[in-house]
């Protein structure tokens, strides 16, 4: 926060956001410290990071990548040494080019299920995704740390969730998720993993498509979704693993056995090798929803599980998405990998014997600042669809974010002037200082927690007549709704807006100049923001807001 300073000449129709403050608070963290250097808490990605992918280049580097579905930039890809301490690197997808038709797509649309692979006969990652608006597509690079390439699309490849696989001679293969046989499915949620070649040379597919999953491990259950496929050679035999039974607590993942990558592939007879769908709904602390996993191997030789699952509140609902989570790999009597089997329980602390953890880490309760001194966004922000860099700046006014009233709102398909980050807590405070003199009734800016185009809080400042307010509105499809409102100084430039989740519940507080703060409402029900209430594949987001959009519908209380 700067201090002892003027404060700056704010202009016409603009916010200036001196800070952004954001501090996890979850009980189980404060509950259940660590024992000692070497272990770590699960989510290790907490916080909506879904289809977690990881590869390995076999020297010793780990490479992670998640979904990012409408935001911009695209797929966080994340670095480790040693698979528990974890350090964002950029984004894979960081160029408009990359990320064509998100405009009209809704928030769930978008990139879906990134898979990473390393292929060591041309030392080359790839990176293959589906953005649904556009079709399957793959990017690569020899450098994961710098610039990846443009798109390079797989017209043949039908479907969602492609995934490489390059095997020791030389041959790469692309599976995915794709329709019922002739596209007429016996049942809702009827699908197939097919398998077609693929040429490193000229980057095309080539042959055939080949369906080698029907349906799914137990066909006569009538399985959903059999979606996320990998394929891993280990020992000689073929390993087709896949997520199956949606994306709600029947999720799960399945693993199948065969002699070429092109089949036949036979089911384990212990699967699920990972779900937690058969425990009691009312356990503490409970973990859902888990699946979608991929594999690794270290180069000490031990085998890891990178997975999404959920963490409810008060076994209810949860506003954080789908997170990654980090277990060891078990093996059965007959050679196949798992990670739970029966009623065991995914952990909410891991143990890695031999790595300590960093003193920056990605799990637990940590804090972070942000005070816009840079010339460009950290790499844990995010715009909607596009990089909206018409839209806001950092050296317009130095030391501050300065955001444009756009005439555009966080309710369409489209790019407002909203700079957000993922909610990684249950409970949490997030808390910013703004500059803003709204010109108008249609002008209103502060911190938006966003869902999707349809269920959202705005903590907002904005005017009435010659007063200035401070709202808190939420935002549905029949529009806005005020649900408190309070008159401010007129004169004042600088608002502090503050946000607390207790977990089931939101409080909303502001202050002006250096007063102490002021409770404008609590017990704002958190599940409005939840996937309960509004469905999609997103978790929630937090971020500073501003538009002059003047034809949303206000409904007072």
């Amino acid at each position: 926060m700067k201090k002892n300073q003027d404060l700056p000449l704010i202009g016409k129709s603009v916010a200036l956001f001196d800070n952004f403050t954001y501090k996890g608070e979850d009980d189980f963290y404060v509950s259940n410290p660590l024992s000692d250097k070497e272990c770590f808490y699960n989510p290790i990605l907490p916080g909506w990071y879904s289809d977690p992918s990881v590869c390995t280049n076999g020297d010793g580097d780990y490479f992670l990548v998640t979904s990012t579905f409408s935001y911009f930039p695209g797929v966080p890809i994340f670095h480790s040494i040693d698979l528990v301490n974890w350090k964002q690197i950029g984004h894979v997808l960081n160029r408009p080019s990359q990320l064509v038709k998100l405009e009209g797509q809704g928030i769930s649309g978008g990139i879906f299920a990134p898979a990473i692979s390393y292929n060591p006969k041309n030392k080359t990652y790839y990176m293959i995704t589906t953005n649904v608006g556009a079709g399957n597509f793959f990017v690569k690079t020899q450098n994961p740390f710098g610039e990846w390439s443009e798109p390079i699309m797989l017209p043949s490849i039908i479907g969602i969730d492609p995934s490489f696989f390059f095997d020791e001679d030389g041959k790469a293969y692309i599976v995915n998720n794709d329709d019922a046989p002739d596209n007429k499915p016996e049942y809702s949620g009827h699908r197939t993993i097919r398998v077609q070649e693929f040429d490193v040379n000229t980057d095309k597919t080539v042959g055939p498509r080949k369906v080698l999953i029907n349906k799914g491990a137990c066909p006569a259950d009538k399985p959903i979704w059999i979606e996320g496929p990998h394929m891993y050679k280990i020992n000689g035999k073929y390993f087709l693993m896949a997520a199956e039974g949606g994306t709600a607590e029947w999720h799960s993942e399945v693993i199948f056995r065969g002699d070429s990558p092109m089949g036949k592939f036979t089911p384990w007879k212990n699967n699920p090798i990972l779900t937690q769908r058969n425990l009691d709904s009312e356990r503490p602390n409970p973990v859902t929803c888990a699946g979608h996993a991929d594999l690794i191997q270290s180069k000490e030789g031990d085998w890891w599980a990178f997975f999404l699952a959920c963490r409810p509140i008060n076994n209810k609902f949860e506003n954080l998405g789908r997170e990654t989570f980090a277990m060891p790999v078990k093996w059965s009597e007959d050679g196949f990998p798992y990670m739970t089997q029966g009623e065991d329980k995914i952990p909410m602390t891991v143990k890695r014997k031999g790595v300590e953890r960093d003193s920056i880490v990605t799990f637990g309760n940590f804090e972070a600042n942000d005070e816009f001194d840079e010339a460009t966004l950290g790499l844990t922000w995010m715009t909607l669809r596009t990089p909206a860099t018409d839209l806001y700046s950092l050296t317009e006014t130095p030391g501050y974010l300065t955001l444009k009233c756009a005439p555009v709102s966080a309710t369409e398909k489209k790019t407002p002037a909203f700079i957000c980050r993922r909610m990684q807590h249950h409970k949490f405070t997030c808390s910013t200082r703004m500059l803003f003199d709204p010109s108008n009734h249609a002008e209103k800016a502060g911190l938006l927690l966003f869902k999707d185009e349809t269920h959202q809080y705005f903590l907002s400042v904005g005017k009435e007549g010659s007063d200035k307010l401070v709202s808190l509105s939420q935002i549905g499809e029949s529009g806005n709704k005020t649900l408190a409102s309070q008159k401010i100084d007129k004169d004042a430039m600088a608002i502090d807006l503050r946000v607390v989740s207790t977990g089931a519940t939101y409080e909303f507080f502001y202050k002006t100049g250096e007063e102490k703060w002021e409770l404008l409402c609590k017990g704002i029900d958190a599940g409005y923001l939840s996937t309960a209430m509004a469905g999609g594949f997103t978790g929630t987001t937090i971020g500073m807001y501003a538009t002059k959009n003047s034809h949303i519908k206000e409904n007072i209380k």
